[in-house]
């Protein structure tokens, strides 16, 4: 029996950075977007080098075994050499691997991450066997007996599983956890409101968030000081629309502006928690999770559920690795102590 079953993609990722990557910021009337280029056609040289192990399903189980939780994690590899180096790299965790999927026509996923001087990245991604998971691939006997069951983003044919998972999950009084991916997202709200029925913590980030509801945060003017109101009422239509049940949490986060959540009731705004930033791939999954694992610690409320996610994700991203950088509770918990200043504040 587990605490936590956790499913999710499982890739190689390979990380390279370049000092000659450039961000060019383009802005039109309602949106700014960045992105990174690289001269065309050149031959450009790598600052630095590196390949580690990541993926939704891999990074949570982690961060849940290392918080403490008996930890089962799902996902779904082929045969070949990523597969090797991701089996291998669990050698002496505490994370159990019996419900992982191995398919020997599949490739593994496989991600290469472009990482720019701000720490931020961009990751080209194949997704392989993480694309390919299906409902009699799932050991549906190890989610029922666990505590919660956390949904990482599932990509491609694998989003055919969410609707059963979380209604069997809700069947037999499995707490679940969701945090909604691009590929779900897509197909609509009318899809993605079945599964936040059955979802009892969902997690997005606030462009997640804005694709899903259909509603825009509207840039602040001259005649509408939305920068003065504690949390932007284009936010507070998006908690109002997600929130499809009473018992539900929803948390938006935003980046360096911080993370929100709703129950209801109350807003709970949490900011960043400051410190070096090396790379950012992981830090959405190591909040997600923590957040989960930290609500269901002795009580712990929201609020603090919050910080308590912010600054186990500021340890991952100080780190070039998605699971690098995680903490044990007992970590996160002196880091708070040492930091009394650190807060969250509630709005009705």
């Amino acid at each position: 029996m587990f605490d936590v079953v956790t499913i999710g993609s499982a890739t190689m990722d390979v990380f390279v950075e370049c000092e000659d990557a450039n961000i060019v910021s383009v802005s039109t009337k309602n949106k700014k977007s960045e992105f990174m280029s690289y001269p065309y056609g050149a031959k450009v040289e790598m600052t630095d080098f590196d390949s580690r192990v990541g993926g939704g399903g891999i990074n949570t189980a982690c961060n849940f075994a290392n918080l403490g939780y008996k930890t089962s994690a799902i996902f779904k590899i082929g045969d070949d050499i990523y597969s090797a180096g991701i089996l291998k790299s669990f050698k002496g965790s505490k994370v159990d691997l019996s419900n992982i999927i191995c398919d020997k026509k599949i490739s593994t996923g496989f991600s290469i991450i472009l990482v720019s001087f701000q720490g931020d990245r961009t990751v080209l991604a194949h997704r392989g066997a993480n694309a390919k998971i299906k409902k009699s691939d799932i050991n549906f006997e190890a989610i029922k007996q666990a505590q919660l069951l956390y949904i990482a983003p599932l990509n491609g044919e694998s989003t055919k599983v969410l609707d059963d998972l979380v209604t069997f999950a809700k069947e037999n009084d499995v707490t679940v956890c969701f945090n909604a991916g691009t590929s779900s997202i897509k197909k609509g709200f009318n899809y993605m409101k079945k599964i936040l029925e059955n979802a009892h913590i969902v997690v997005l980030n606030k462009e997640e968030a804005s694709m899903a509801t259909g509603i825009q945060v509207r840039p602040d003017t001259s005649k509408e000081k939305f920068s003065e109101e504690p949390i932007h009422p284009d936010l507070k239509a998006m908690f109002k629309k997600l929130k499809v049940r009473d018992y539900q949490v929803i948390v938006i986060t935003d980046g360096g502006n911080g993370a929100y959540a709703y129950d209801g009731h109350n807003y709970y705004i949490c900011p960043v928690f400051d410190g070096p930033v090396v790379s950012t791939l992981g830090a959405g999954d190591a909040f997600a999770s923590t957040f989960c694992g930290a609500l269901a610690k002795n009580r712990i409320d929201i609020g603090k559920a919050l910080m308590y996610a912010s600054v186990n994700s500021s340890g991952v991203v100080s780190k070039f690795g998605a699971t690098q950088g995680l903490m044990t509770f007992e970590e996160i918990e002196n880091t708070l102590m040492q930091n009394p200043d650190y807060k969250y504040k509630i709005v009705e």
